[in-house]
């Protein structure tokens, strides 16, 4: 009992202190998400959502302030399982997916929310060439060791709500809302360092 007391006790510091300082993951794109919902003519709320998913986190669980989130979104991999509405989506009068090929999200503060594990993520969201700041509610929802890769992984849940008008977004409003609510969920892990050794050759 007291051997297996130990292990527990050890296991546990080993993994809060592979979550103690800043470290950068990696967003897996296999298990993120970003989706956003919409009001058509106040009769449905429909949701599309988006495949490919980029970026990096910066977390660090002591000085939340040295926090940072990078994300990149290929706005033609839309998916609303409607296949004309993803092509008209992609349209000049809507995303313009031709001149504007991604989304992107860099942050610019982190602040820690009053429940534990909550933060508000402050930054600028570019969406079709146009940039601008917005806030997100976050919340921390595991920090651990990954079971299958063994190595150090964070997921978060996050949620803002914009105006898709500001971004030069505009058409059909009202009727199709100028509401568009975001919500993201997304897993990323340390790279094993093979990985992260590939990665630097690939990028000279």
């Amino acid at each position: 009992m007291l051997k297996q007391t130990l292990l527990a006790s050890l296991l546990a510091l080993t993994s809060a202190s592979a979550f103690a300082a800043a470290e950068t993951y990696t967003i897996d794109g296999s298990h993120t998400q970003a989706n956003f919902t919409w009001t058509h003519f106040g009769f449905s709320n429909p949701t599309g959502g988006f495949d490919n998913i980029a970026g990096t986190i910066t977390y660090d669980a002591d000085h939340p302030e040295k926090s940072s989130v990078e994300v990149t979104i290929a706005i033609d991999s839309m998916n609303t399982h409607v296949a004309d509405l993803d092509t008209h989506l992609k349209k000049p009068d809507f995303f313009d997916a031709a001149q504007f090929p991604t989304a992107t999200f860099k942050s610019t503060k982190v602040v820690a929310a009053a429940d534990k594990g909550d933060f508000k993520v402050s930054g600028d969201l570019t969406i079709h060439g146009v940039t601008k700041p917005v806030t997100l509610d976050a919340k921390l929802n595991r920090a651990a060791v990954h079971p299958m890769s063994n190595q150090p992984t964070i997921g978060f849940d996050g949620s803002v709500t914009i105006k898709r008008s500001d971004f030069g977004i505009g058409a059909y409003v009202p009727n199709v809302s100028d509401e568009i609510r975001i919500r993201i969920t997304t897993e990323a892990s340390v790279p094993k360092k093979a990985d992260a050794a590939d990665a630097g050759k690939a990028a000279k």
